[in-house]
């Protein structure tokens, strides 16, 4: 068995905040801190009992956000390639680049002028790399990415938010197009990472991806597949977890995909996680994996 998501950084929940409706899952109007740090601190227990090394940081306190630091970077053994982010985010850039620095990572730059989300859209599974294009990343970030870290590029696109006339929603505060899976994180997830011996395993959403990215996913044979359904994948972010390869770490309301992992032979553990989700994000998106 090949272990996967060995080692993660984490940041905290103190700064966490809802100011700036950043996606489409802000609605509440204020954030209890204490509670998404509890919340954070319950996910870091599960990651640590699943045996995963976590390295801890704090949150920059200019950002709501800082608490996601998947967002953070993409990295590959000693080589992170920074995100760019949207405005809300910027705090993050220099103080991801500062922490990884200091735990010794080589630093790239993703080129300028585009979008980049990190590892948020840009899941590794084994020497493929599954990326999101289209709204917190642009496919030229992603083909840099994966070239720069020696990964194969799988290329899937997420279906849009739409207004009540069917048109594509456009962000108020990004200014860029929205999603409710504006990173693929929240539509696919990495169970297992292919061997030479035996097959991946993902969990995905096939409502959550356009037609092309779902006939491309079907059609990957590295992988075997566990199909979610849009109401977990949406209202219970069943997507955003973190496997080790034989444990998952997933949300504690999404049962179906969760029978599903545990009869594919992998343990689960289900911290409850309420808050955090407020600002768009869930168990996955609060780990930048490091290895």
């Amino acid at each position: 068995m090949t272990l996967i998501n060995r080692t993660v950084l984490m940041s905290d929940a103190r700064n966490f905040r809802v100011d700036s409706p950043i996606n489409p899952y802000y609605g509440a109007p204020t954030a209890d801190a204490e509670l998404a740090e509890r919340e954070h601190q319950s996910i870091k227990a599960a990651f640590r009992e699943a045996g995963v090394e976590v390295i801890t940081t704090s949150s920059p306190i200019e950002s709501q956000d800082g608490v996601y630091t998947a967002n953070w970077a993409l990295v590959r053994e000693d080589v992170a390639i920074l995100a760019r982010l949207p405005e809300v985010r910027k705090a993050e850039e220099a103080h991801a680049e500062k922490v990884l620095r200091e735990l010794g990572k080589e630093i790239i730059y993703a080129p300028e002028g585009l979008k980049f989300s990190g590892q948020g859209d840009a899941l590794p599974c084994g020497e493929y790399l599954f990326c999101g294009r289209g709204y917190r990343s642009d496919e030229t970030a992603q083909v840099f990415a994966a070239e720069t870290l020696g990964y194969t590029r799988v290329q899937l696109e997420t279906i849009p938010q739409r207004d009540a006339n069917g048109n594509a929603v456009v962000n108020t505060t990004s200014g860029w197009a929205d999603s409710f899976f504006y990173d693929i994180d929240l539509a696919l997830s990495i169970l297992r990472a292919p061997t030479a011996e035996r097959k991946g395993l993902i969990a995905y959403c096939p409502e959550a991806f356009t037609e092309e990215s779902q006939r491309i996913i079907e059609g990957f044979d590295a992988v075997e597949k566990i199909v979610m359904t849009l109401a977990e994948a949406q209202e219970s972010f069943a997507a955003n977890l973190v496997s080790t390869g034989e444990t998952v770490i997933m949300s504690a309301t999404a049962p179906l995909l969760k029978q599903a992992i545990i009869d594919a032979g992998l343990a689960i553990i289900t911290p409850e996680v309420k808050e955090l989700a407020k600002g768009g994000g869930y168990i996955r998106c609060t780990a930048l994996t490091l290895d």
